[in-house]
């Protein structure tokens, strides 16, 4: 059963993260199929003009896989910034469809999940649906794109607050807070409202929703891929700290976390400096 699935609805391309066993998260087999789907559209593109994204059963995407995380504690700070900055390209490439995308949260969108719905262009959510980013109490820095587009979607105010507690919030919460345009009662009529409004969009003139859809990003990729070194950077570094193991560790036995100060690490700059040409 393949690990991401594409239906064609009229002129929507509707993607399903479909591993609900595992609530979506993103494994390895999730991160190949979802860029073969994103081929796949980007090959028929003409045919669509809207794209609709959602989770089976009851979540849209719990985000990383945690036994997969836990593996990077194994490689070099060096490969794993390179990894990290890898992943997110290939969830962030749905930003490169040249038709708006849709989100549709029918339940909790966590970590990478949440950052996944934040970078499509519209979100719709269910009511009940629980969101957030959780970095923070795993021992780890925000990535995929968390701490720009966060900011440029919702302010940064709403970006420091989240990201730096990882709290979770409601559907009602994520509207007061501009996370989300819509809500819906529940996780079917979430995606039933996403769909209606993607059919909207997909009859619209083609040339003009296009360019909208490029004018539109354009001002949010300013300084994107800049994050994302950032972020790579700056995960890298966390992996080889002991905070890591404990929050997947406190996560797996659902407790709080004990975080020590680990003086080795806590003033380490992840960020280099730009070398001098003098």
């Amino acid at each position: 059963m393949p690990a991401v699935k594409l239906e064609r609805v009229g002129r929507v391309a509707r993607i399903l993260l479909n591993m609900p066993e595992k609530m979506n998260a993103m494994t390895s087999q999730v991160v190949d199929d979802f860029g073969k789907i994103l081929d796949a559209i980007k090959t028929d593109a003409s045919e669509y003009g809207a794209v609709v994204i959602t989770g089976a059963g009851k979540s849209f995407s719990a985000g990383g896989d945690l036994a997969w995380l836990k593996l990077r504690s194994k490689d070099t700070a060096s490969r794993n910034s390179q990894i990290m900055h890898d992943f997110y390209h290939r969830f962030l490439a749905i930003r490169t469809l040249p038709i708006p995308v849709v989100a549709a949260i029918n339940g909790p969108a966590v970590g990478a999940g949440m950052c996944l719905a934040m970078a499509c262009d519209i979100r719709v959510a269910s009511e009940t649906a629980k969101m957030g980013f959780p970095f923070v109490t795993l021992g780890l820095h925000p990535g995929m794109g968390a701490t720009h587009i966060i900011a440029s979607v919702a302010g940064y105010e709403t970006a420091y607050r989240l990201l730096l507690t990882g709290d979770l919030v409601t559907g009602q919460e994520a509207k007061e807070l501009r996370l989300v345009s819509q809500l819906a009662p529940d996780g079917p009529s979430a995606q039933a409202h996403a769909m209606a409004l993607a059919e909207r969009i997909a009859c619209q003139a083609p040339v003009a929703v296009r360019s909208l859809v490029r004018s539109l990003r354009r001002k949010q990729e300013e300084g994107l891929e800049a994050a994302l070194w950032r972020e790579a950077d700056a995960q890298a570094h966390c992996y080889a700290t002991q905070d890591l193991q404990e929050g997947l560790k406190a996560s797996l036995e659902r407790r709080a976390p004990r975080f020590e100060l680990n003086e080795s690490y806590v003033d380490i700059d992840p960020f280099p400096k730009p070398k001098s040409n003098l």
